[in-house]
Formats: structure tokens, sequence, C-alpha cells
């Protein structure tokens, strides 16, 4: 009995490695890539919205992050945060949002301590 149970889980964790291309699948730089390619590549992202990238790449020129495709008519936030890891705009890993942020905005709080005048002494009557 063991024996058989072994077989199944072992079948049937081969067959989920094989109907979960995604997970093998290699960085897609979304400035270079045609839209078979990215509907290919990506979950969440068939023919149409892989055409709707492409044509707003063409118009509006290259993305600038990954996060500059809910840009693209008809791509949710939630599609864009669960193929960032398989996301790259012109030949760099795409950055998680929090890493973005901390890059481009500096630190205010150290601005803001710089920049505090000192305390006046107030005379005591």
């Amino acid at each position: 009995m063991r024996l058989i149970s072994s077989l199944l889980l072992s079948s049937a964790l081969l067959v989920g490695a094989c109907m979960a291309p995604a997970a093998w699948a290699g960085p897609v730089d979304i400035n270079t890539a045609d839209a078979s390619t990215l509907a290919r590549e990506l979950n969440g992202i068939g023919p149409a919205r892989a055409a709707a990238i492409v044509a707003y790449r063409n118009e509006h020129g290259p993305f600038k992050s990954v996060d500059d495709l809910a840009l693209v008519k008809n791509i949710p936030q939630k599609v864009i945060d669960s193929n960032r890891e398989f996301l790259r705009v012109d030949g760099k890993s795409a950055a998680p949002r929090s890493e973005a942020r901390q890059a481009v905005k500096p630190d205010t709080r150290a601005a803001r301590s710089d920049a505090k005048p000192e305390p006046k002494a107030t005379p005591k009557p």
C-alpha cells in the first residue's frame, strides 16, 4: 500500500511540474519581446494583452520600469505583481516595488533632521 501511495504521489508531482511551465520560464524583456513571447511566457497575459503591450510600446517608446505596464489598458497591477520576477526592462531584472521606491526617493527623515533649525533659547521672565 505504501508503494502505491509513493508512486501516486511521485506521479502527481511529475505531472504538476509539467503543467507549470511559467516556473521554468526565463526573464522576458518587455521592451524587446514580441506579442507571442509575452503571451507564452507570462501568467495572465494572453494574445490581446500582449498585443496591447506591444502597441503601447510602439506608440509611447520603451518602458522605463516594470511598473509602467500599468499604463497599458487592461493590465491590472495584480498581473504585473504576479509576473514581476519574470520581467526585465533593458536587460535589467525588475526590482521589487519597495526597492525601486527606495532607490528613487531619498531618505526624507535624514534631510528633515539636517534642515531643522536649532531651537531658540527663550529668556525666562
